[in-house]
């Protein structure tokens, strides 16, 4: 399988993208049109909502393609 990533980096959050995994179920774009909106180019704007509505719509992504990894503050 394609192991390529997108990785979109906001203040609190990076979002991590796996195109090959994603079975465009539109969860995140249903979910959260102000982070992902695939009519915008970068599609993911990290910082369009809290880290912690974007990480809980990140884990309800049915494929797996979309990941996050928290930035604290340091």
């Amino acid at each position: 399988m394609n192991d390529e990533f997108k990785r979109y980096v906001g203040k609190n959050i990076e979002v991590i993208f796996h195109p090959a995994k994603c079975t465009h179920s539109a969860n995140c774009v249903k979910g959260l049109p102000g982070v992902f909106n695939i009519k915008k180019k970068p599609w993911v704007y990290a910082d369009g909502e809290t880290a912690e509505n974007i990480a809980a719509q990140i884990d309800k992504c049915p494929s797996g393609a979309l990941e996050y990894i928290r930035n604290e503050a340091r």
